[in-house]
């Protein structure tokens, strides 16, 4: 029965990501007790050895044993009775079937301290799914957090969430394991069997998603941007996606581990995230993302010039650097108000660019023209906007190159500048000039 369930399970694996199953198992002095047809001791290892049969003959999955409660005896209590006795390594099914065989029952129960060691239980690996499975009859024993251990070890990233199966435990501590992982209760025999098999299935299967990422009408029509799911609780990667529209027309399916708590990224300009996301298990999940987009094209027609040129992108209002736009590009960003700082001489700004559903905003920069500065000799040089009652600095001619050739925006300006080897301030000179589109304008400084 078992072999035939999760063999199937794996099967539907699409990834040959290998899974990593450590067990954590109650030989605590309780355990010696009698439940249904035997003792508790008995019943446990006779079924988890059923499952380390199965699990022997599948790829990709790797086990290991770790145990509490199983070397010294009470009184008096022994905090630190917890010991990993069979690491992972190929092949050792059996050794884990041995040891099983040969637990005595006890000491005392410390699964805080079991916890707390299991992070050290699994080798470093990149690609691997660590789940640590806890079977127990009783509660925590010594001063220990079981909830707060777990959930170091899953901020850490070290496994997901647990599992842990309750052997006739008291309904009144039920809320005592369900923040340390998963927790199912099985008052008897029966019940311990079919939910061990659950378990496993559960650990091993992935489910299947869809991210609609939904248009201004609410239509999934919004596709090819990264995608990034995050491990809600340690904040690490899962897995990058850039989204996609399939043969059918719809979005992709995607196969993902429904043991985590996601945060999910969709990396448009700006990007969204949806928190907290859930999968059922079993189910075709619908992840629903708002992302109305449509385009901006930035241009300058009939200019070689402005090739290089770059464009800040800002949302409306906002200081901070959305993007940069190169000239005679076009972006894709949320539908919504954009400021421009466009990296001209001088700098020319355009606000409440508006971008809308499927659209293209088209944003032309004036053709600009060149100014050709000849200087007598290096200098201190600057070049303004001159308006009624000021001056706007514009930009600094560089002190030690004679002619130099600078590409500006069309308009009226003035250059100040002194020869450097003139310690006189009436040696400054001042000069008005304009710049015309698709023109050059030659000023001498001498």
């Amino acid at each position: 029965m078992f072999s035939t369930i999760y063999l199937q399970a794996q099967k539907s694996k699409s990834e040959p990501t290998t899974s990593r199953i450590l067990f954590v198992f109650d030989a605590s002095q309780s355990m010696y007790g009698t439940w249904e047809s035997g003792r508790k001791i008995s019943i446990a290892r006779k079924y988890l050895i059923h499952i380390i049969d199965s699990l022997e003959q599948m790829d990709n999955i790797q086990m290991a044993l770790r145990v509490y409660g199983h070397q010294s005896p009470v009184p008096p209590q022994d905090c630190n009775d917890t010991k990993l006795e069979v690491p992972f390594k190929p092949g050792n099914a059996g050794e884990i079937r041995q040891k099983l065989r040969s637990l005595i029952p006890k000491g005392t129960t410390p699964i805080a301290n079991s916890l707390e060691l299991a992070a050290n239980d699994f080798p470093p690996c990149k690609d691997c799914r660590n789940i640590l499975i806890l079977i127990t009859d009783g509660i925590e024993a010594c001063d220990g957090d079981p909830c707060q251990a777990s959930l170091n070890l899953q901020k850490k990233g070290i496994i997901l969430k647990p599992f842990v199966i309750g052997i006739g435990i008291d309904p009144n501590f039920e809320k005592t394991f369900e923040c340390v992982g998963h927790f199912y209760n099985t008052p008897d025999e029966e019940k311990f069997q079919e939910v061990l098999g659950i378990v496993i299935s559960r650990a091993l299967n992935s489910t299947t998603a869809q991210v609609n990422l939904l248009d201004i009408n609410g239509m999934p029509t919004e596709t090819d941007v990264n995608m990034t799911f995050f491990d809600h609780i340690s904040g690490k990667i899962k897995y990058n996606f850039v989204h996609t529209i399939n043969y059918m027309g719809n979005p992709d399916t995607l196969i993902i581990d429904p043991l985590v708590t996601y945060d999910l990224v969709v990396h448009t300009l700006p990007a969204v995230k949806k928190s907290n996301i859930i999968l059922a298990e079993g189910k075709h999940n619908m992840i629903g993302v708002n992302t109305p987009q449509g385009f901006l094209n930035i241009s300058c027609p009939g200019s070689n010039q402005y090739k290089d040129l770059d464009i800040i992108v800002r949302r409306d209002k906002k200081p901070k650097t959305l993007n940069i736009q190169k000239n005679s590009t076009i972006e894709k960003y949320l539908v919504g108000k954009y400021d421009l700082e466009i990296l001209s001489i001088p700098r020319v700004y355009v606000e409440n660019v508006k971008i809308e559903q499927s659209v293209t905003t088209n944003i032309e920069i004036p053709r600009p023209g060149i100014a050709n500065f000849s200087l007598a000799s290096s200098g201190y040089g600057s070049l303004y906007i001159e308006t009624a009652d000021t001056l706007k600095w514009v930009y600094n001619l560089d002190q030690k190159i004679l002619h130099q050739n600078i590409i500006m925006q069309p308009g009226n300006y003035r250059v100040v500048y002194r020869p450097k080897n003139t310690k006189q301030s009436i040696y400054t000179i001042n000069k008005r000039f304009t710049i015309k589109s698709g023109s050059s304008k030659k000023i001498v400084l001498y």
